[in-house]
């Protein structure tokens, strides 16, 4: 087939290479402009604009698929399909309808569970024990699409984003393979999503990096996991922003308030048992052990953190 590829991190690459290496032509691949990164601000291309260049496919990176003269310009690739993963723009009906087959895409949950735009995160600190892989047809809504295939997976309970991101980034390409072959020879007919359990994966912001000691000792050990091992969970001491990238979540009855260092270990109360603080990281430091940054850094017991 002629495919248009659209897509941006990381999570997208191996699909692109899945369709490739299965002898499909790549006619463009479409991703999100360079950004500026790291202490330099320097602009830096996404995973897939790189991977695409290293294959010598022709890239467009507009800010919008909403201009007339882009639109134009997506049509006239004259592909069978366009495949969308994480691609992070608004699809407007006109590119979803420019190709026979639409644009097919993929997203890492089990619709209508966490539709959105962090899948993967809300599923874990959710602490859900599934999860799966979704190939839909496009429309109009948000995750919306009809589904043409799904597969489920097991999330084991210390499962972190990063190892649950590698992993359905693996499994997604074969499944794009396989369903382009069942949408050319008509074996696949599409499912419409269920009405019921609909939930909304929203956007991780700064902010939500924060541990709140408020909660269970497991709820923000879910949490953490959700955000390691990029871009790590975060609670400030002394007025200096620590790192958090593992933890144990023990239970225990105690008086203390939640935040408050309650043994020499960095056993922190919560709102319900202990969080074991045991990888973490100073500004400007690398990782340590609990044991290793209390060499050089007080907390003692009694300490409150926020």
């Amino acid at each position: 087939m002629r495919i248009v590829f659209m897509g941006t991190p990381a999570f997208a690459v191996p699909t692109l290479a899945a369709l490739h290496e299965a002898g499909h032509e790549i006619v463009a691949v479409y991703s999100q402009p360079p950004r500026p990164a790291g202490r330099g601000q320097k602009e830096i291309a996404s995973p897939v604009h790189i991977f695409a260049i290293q294959h010598k496919w022709p890239v467009h990176t507009p800010t919008s698929l909403k201009m007339p003269d882009v639109q134009s310009q997506f049509a006239s690739h004259n592909a069978d399909v366009a495949v969308v993963v994480a691609y992070g723009l608004l699809l407007p009906k006109t590119i979803l309808g420019a190709y026979p087959l639409g644009c097919i895409n993929v997203h890492p949950s089990l619709l209508p569970r966490w539709r959105g735009a962090a899948p993967l995160q809300r599923t874990i600190m959710a602490g859900d024990r599934e999860t799966g892989i979704v190939i839909m047809q496009m429309d109009e809504g948000m995750d919306t699409g009809d589904m043409l295939m799904v597969k489920r997976y097991p999330v084991n309970e210390n499962t972190n984003v990063g190892t649950l991101h590698d992993m359905l980034a693996k499994e997604a390409g074969p499944m794009v393979v396989s369903t382009l072959s069942g949408l050319e020879n008509k074996s696949i007919k599409p499912v419409k999503q269920p009405a019921d359990g609909v939930t909304y994966a929203k956007k991780i912001a700064k902010e939500n990096l924060r541990l709140n000691w408020a909660m269970t000792a497991q709820q923000l050990y879910q949490h953490i996991l959700a955000v390691s091992p990029v871009p790590g969970a975060v609670f400030y001491y002394h007025g200096e922003a620590i790192k958090l990238y593992h933890a144990t979540p023990e239970k225990a009855d105690i008086s203390a308030s939640p935040g408050t260092v309650v043994d020499n270990r960095l056993g922190v109360a919560c709102g319900s048992g202990i969080l074991r603080l045991n990888t973490l990281q100073r500004p400007g430091k690398k990782r340590m052990s609990a044991e290793e940054l209390l060499h050089g850094f007080a907390i003692p017991m009694g300490a409150v953190l926020e």
